[in-house]
């Protein structure tokens, strides 16, 4: 089996590979920006992103997120790296569509407001204070730390006590209106669906969406001997 790719004028990426004996569907949206893009001041902001796409839309309230793909019996997820982010979903070939009208709203349509940003911090406070409770958890951050001293690599993706503590919802859309732009913008998908369908159907909802091209800079590697 093999891929197939298209990449939009303004730079989107959209892959696709069909597995024609099966009968579900995932689709991933990938965006070029992780932990390693993120400054002092706002370590863990792109995982603090992720978690706000699932708050509600313009279109959808949360529950309403979650129980859509719950009911055809789909999936809904998201995560954060050091490089990339990604949100996804798996489903039913039939349900492909519903899939991406989920997935796009989330992502050019949440509302990320000033509630929700405020409700959502004491959330990934306690999910720090779990990491650092978890030695099985914290000895990789450890190991990073001192592989990538001083260096954004070497930070924990879900950020400090302190940086979390500061954002506001305007930080957050400054972060992803300068971040969630084209040329990041990967979207694979595998299943029994034609690269022909799904194209057709990315390509009218990415095909508009303008940002600056991004070219991220070689970090120096930080001295590992004295």
């Amino acid at each position: 089996m093999f891929y197939q790719k298209e990449v939009l004028p303004n730079g989107v990426r959209i892959l696709s590979q069909q597995v024609p004996h099966v009968r579900s569907v995932a689709l991933g949206i990938w965006v070029d920006v992780g932990s390693r893009d993120e400054s002092d001041s706002t370590a863990g902001i792109s995982h603090y992103i992720e978690h706000m796409l699932f708050k509600g839309t313009h279109n959808r309230t949360a529950k309403q997120i979650a129980e859509e793909l719950d009911a055809v019996g789909g999936q809904l997820n998201a995560f954060t790296t050091k490089e990339y982010t990604c949100y996804y979903a798996k489903v039913l070939d039939e349900h492909f569509g519903l899939a991406v009208d989920i997935l796009t709203d989330m992502l050019f349509n949440s509302k990320i407001d000033e509630q929700d940003v405020e409700r959502e911090k004491n959330v990934i406070l306690e999910e720090i204070k779990m990491y650092e409770d978890a030695p099985d958890e914290l000895v990789h951050d450890m190991f990073a730390k001192t592989i990538w001293s001083g260096h954004p690599l070497g930070r924990p993706i879900i950020g400090t006590t302190e940086t979390v503590s500061s954002f506001t919802f305007e930080d957050l859309r400054s972060f992803m209106k300068s971040n969630y732009t084209p040329h990041r913008l990967v979207i694979s998908v595998a299943g029994n669906v034609s690269h022909q369908q799904v194209v057709e159907k990315l390509t009218p909802i990415f095909q508009n969406l303008s940002g600056n091209e991004f070219s991220r800079e070689l970090a120096r590697l930080p001295t590992l001997l004295s």
